[in-house]
């Protein structure tokens, strides 16, 4: 089994790869810088705090494992722009998607994906879901 940041950094390359898609499927106009900024609304660690927030009820106890050990690990950096809680809650939603990723569960992955774009464009809109 591969230790949590092991999981958060196969997750965090995932998700960037899945946002960059989703922000591009939804506006195909945008120039690359402004996909870029659009795509930050969805990865920066606040975002991805509100969606485990959202998520964490859902998952099956094996997710919910994979998640605290991730949010739990003591990693060698430190957040410059975000709140302590949240690069925490961040790097728990990385190593889950990872988990997900490598373990070839296919369907979760692509629910929690989905989810995720809808939870952040939810509160990017002024409500919450």
């Amino acid at each position: 089994m591969l230790n949590p940041l092991q999981l958060a950094l196969i997750g965090d390359g995932v998700y960037e790869v899945y946002i960059r898609n989703y922000v591009l499927l939804k506006n195909r106009r945008l120039n690359a810088h402004k996909m870029h900024v659009e795509a930050i609304k969805f990865v920066k660690a606040k975002a991805q705090s509100n969606i485990m927030h959202e998520l964490e009820s859902e998952l099956d106890e094996d997710e919910a494992y994979i998640y605290k050990r991730g949010r739990n690990a003591k990693s060698p950096t430190v957040p410059k722009n975000a709140d302590v809680r949240d690069y925490r809650n961040a790097t728990g939603f990385e190593a889950l998607v990872g988990y997900l990723y490598l373990t070839g569960r296919k369907e979760r992955l692509e629910l929690f994906l989905k989810r995720s774009t809808e939870i952040i464009d939810a509160v990017s809109k002024g409500g919450t879901k």
